[in-house]
């Protein structure tokens, strides 16, 4: 590992409060996508799927177990409700989002040039990766407490009772609770080739853009940009 990336590394640590890494290999493959590895011969079969994969199985745990605690009467149905929908993509995305996580993942050419850096699934594959590579590096406590402090927003909208909304429906009730206003989604922008498009949506309110998301499709990418713009009015 060179010195740029080690100190990129470490930076990442500091700017989550993460303890630091006993071996920090760990964590450059958690924030290693397979497009960069393909690329690199020195990297070839060093990227974070696997670690996604147990990262995956810790977080259905880690949230399950503390929806499982925390609401004793909720049924079986609700508790499955609420753990897909703190851990559902948008949700790590858009966390991942708040702490620039694209920045430090490394991708190949072809993804960067199609937006990857910003693009929701490769976000929210590298949170759970990071998840797994706490897991290995240290402790199951501590890759649960990294859980619940990052999601404790998605977590308390379970208490809310808003967990079975949309981010949209959340985005109108909260910008119309003092009067009527004027919402629409616009493209912004697309990328990438026909049969594998990401595309941009803005969220603007009364002519003033308040969140830009991307997705797959327009209705998933107006969906993050809603979740973008609750998290950056403090709504959530």
């Amino acid at each position: 590992m060179n010195t740029v990336r080690k100190e990129q590394l470490e930076k990442f640590i500091s700017i989550l409060g993460l303890k630091p890494f006993q071996q920090l290999s760990i964590l450059d493959q958690a924030l290693t996508h397979s497009s960069y590895a393909n690329e690199n011969r020195g990297k070839r079969g060093f990227y974070n799927e696997r670690l996604e994969f147990l990262g995956d199985a810790i977080l259905d745990l880690v949230v399950g177990e503390y929806l499982f605690l925390q609401y004793p009467h909720m049924p079986e149905g609700e508790l499955s409700k609420a753990r897909a929908s703190v851990v559902s993509e948008t949700p790590l995305a858009t966390v991942c989002a708040s702490f620039h996580m694209g920045e430090y993942i490394l991708l190949g050419k072809g993804e960067l040039a199609s937006g990857g850096r910003t693009r929701a699934s490769i976000m929210a594959d590298a949170f759970e990766a990071v998840v797994g590579a706490i897991y290995i590096d240290s402790t199951y406590d501590e890759a649960r407490k990294f859980i619940l402090h990052q999601l404790r927003g998605y977590l308390a909208m379970v208490a809310n009772g808003d967990c079975d909304k949309d981010y949209k429906t959340l985005f109108q009730e909260f910008v119309q609770r003092d009067g009527e206003q004027v919402i629409t989604y616009e493209l912004c922008r697309e990328e990438g080739p026909d049969h594998d498009k990401t595309f941009y949506m803005q969220v603007i309110v009364n002519g003033k853009v308040l969140g830009e998301g991307a997705g797959k499709t327009k209705k998933d990418a107006e969906q993050h940009a809603a979740h973008k713009a609750l998290i950056c009015l403090h709504a959530i």
